[in-house]
């Protein structure tokens, strides 16, 4: 098997702008943070994003990277709408493509089965035709007629997601409450990136979990990075919670402010900053 392991500026450097990007992760959980802050020490912009948003939306919007967002929506979790993400919408500093969560993942199912749509009942009676005019119904060719919204393959140039383990060959790993969607990102991508919280050997990822928290299959990654506390400010259950003291003070920085702060340098830095500024904290 090869050996698949990489840094996270290597993976940056193999996205371009004006790529479709496909974030896992949902909301405030295990998204792939250290990935999108290596995104965001690079030029690449004019970005199509598609997430089930939480501040890997906020912060490439508030950094004007993205063009076109795609997403059932954008949230912290604990904080209910993703504050930058307001900001750069209200500003209209990107199109939007708000979408049913159902209707979403029948995209991404509809790309990774390399088809051009799927028909699902969500959305119909809803404004979600309205607000998206592009979008088409079909009706079932069986004698019942009934009709539904032909929801298109959310075709992915690059998929970035974080997982608790890995291997070098590209299989991963969530001891996590829910694997979310992570496998149709990778699935449903030209090429997937895997970041993680340790590479460990094959035969560990079946020694202390079941077989079925292995939801990353190697045929569909390109590469991996071990990023421990990969996912920070966000959770990555059981390894670690939401860092909710500091996601608060994301969310009510201006992003030039915190950007200054936490986005030079490498990783390390990063994790430097964090704990330098939890130390200030009364």
């Amino acid at each position: 098997m090869s050996d698949k392991t990489m840094a996270a500026q290597d993976v940056a450097a193999r996205l371009e702008s004006g790529m479709t990007l496909g974030i896992g992760g949902w909301g405030s959980r295990r998204k792939p943070m250290a990935l999108v802050r290596a995104l965001l020490r690079s030029g690449i912009t004019d970005l199509t994003v598609v997430s089930y948003g939480g501040p890997d939306v906020g912060m490439l919007a508030a950094a004007g990277r993205i063009r076109k967002l795609v997403a059932p929506f954008a949230t912290l979790d604990s904080i209910p709408l993703e504050p930058h993400y307001r900001a750069a919408r209200e500003r209209g500093a990107l199109e939007l493509m708000e979408i049913d969560e159902a209707m979403f993942m029948w995209g991404l199912h509809a790309a990774a089965n390399r088809l051009p749509f799927l028909p699902v009942r969500a959305g119909i009676g809803s404004d979600v035709m309205r607000v998206n005019p592009g979008l088409r119904t079909v009706t079932s060719p069986y004698a019942d007629g009934e009709e539904f919204v032909a929801m298109p393959a959310l075709r992915l140039d690059a998929a970035l997601v974080h997982v608790n383990r890995a291997d070098h060959s590209g299989n991963g790993q969530y001891l996590g409450p829910d694997p979310y969607f992570d496998d149709l990102f990778c699935e449903a991508a030209a090429a997937a990136y895997v970041s993680c919280e340790r590479i460990v050997d094959t035969a560990e990822l079946t020694k202390t979990a079941a077989p079925q928290t292995l939801l990353i299959k190697r045929h569909s990654v390109t590469g991996v990075v071990e990023a421990p506390s990969g996912a920070h400010f966000t959770s990555c259950a059981p390894d670690y919670e939401r860092d909710e003291d500091f996601q608060r003070y994301y969310a009510s920085t201006p992003w030039p402010e915190f950007a200054e702060r936490f986005l030079t340098g490498d990783e390390r830095d990063y994790r430097s900053a964090v704990e330098t500024w939890h130390k200030e904290q009364p």
